[in-house]
């Protein structure tokens, strides 16, 4: 058995995911632009030297904020369907319901600050493409060519499907980190996943 690693080393070893956390709250709350690395470091109580060690630059922090916080799901959710033999239908229902989880996150801050900033820091939309986007297009390609291959969904162009899959989730992020904290309008994210989804599922059921 080995013996237990000293407090200071599990804290050394810790830091990058504190820093990262530290810098997806104050991203949430003041967008890329405004969020400075000493702030991110003073909330993740290191120093800003400490911080520089592991993250030489804020679109540095902003990839280990993509990697530490939305890839672990997508990776899940390739794992899933990878291994799972259910039919289409079923996969883009199991799929939706992770979105649903992740909206209860601040990590629905990223794609907010990307459609936000994008435009001044292309290099944190090139990153979000490459890492996020990319991949999530080619794991829901495949659960749509399975599907039409075994004659569960009818024949369409993945391309053109997926946004309208993507779109209902994109806008309830977008709501909650902009309007949805100044109107009285209640949104009930399960509510229109449930209707999303039969709508969509209807609409991609084979044409006899």
């Amino acid at each position: 058995m080995l013996p237990p690693q000293p407090a200071r080393r599990r804290r050394k070893d810790a830091r990058p995911t504190e820093i990262a956390d530290a810098a997806l709250a104050l991203f949430s709350e003041r967008g890329f632009a405004a969020t400075r690395l000493e702030d991110v470091a003073t909330r993740a109580g290191v120093s800003k030297g400490t911080l520089y060690l592991y993250f030489p630059t804020k679109e540095d922090l902003f990839r280990a904020v993509l990697r530490q916080g939305l890839l672990p799901n997508l990776e899940a959710m390739e794992h899933a369907v990878a291994a799972d033999q259910a039919p289409a239908p079923v996969l883009l229902r199991q799929i939706a319901g992770r979105l649903l989880q992740v909206l209860d996150t601040n990590l629905t801050a990223i794609p907010k600050l990307v459609l936000a900033e994008s435009g001044n820091f292309p290099a944190i939309a090139r990153m979000y493409a490459d890492e996020v986007v990319m991949r999530a297009m080619a794991l829901l390609t495949s659960i749509l060519n399975r599907g039409i291959e075994r004659g569960e969904l009818r024949r369409v162009d993945p391309q053109s499907a997926i946004p309208t899959f993507i779109a209902p989730f994109l806008m309830m992020a977008l709501w909650k980190h902009s309007l949805g904290q100044h109107t009285q309008i209640a949104i009930d994210p399960k509510a229109v996943m449930e209707t999303h989804m039969d709508i969509l599922l209807r609409g991609l059921e084979p044409r006899s």
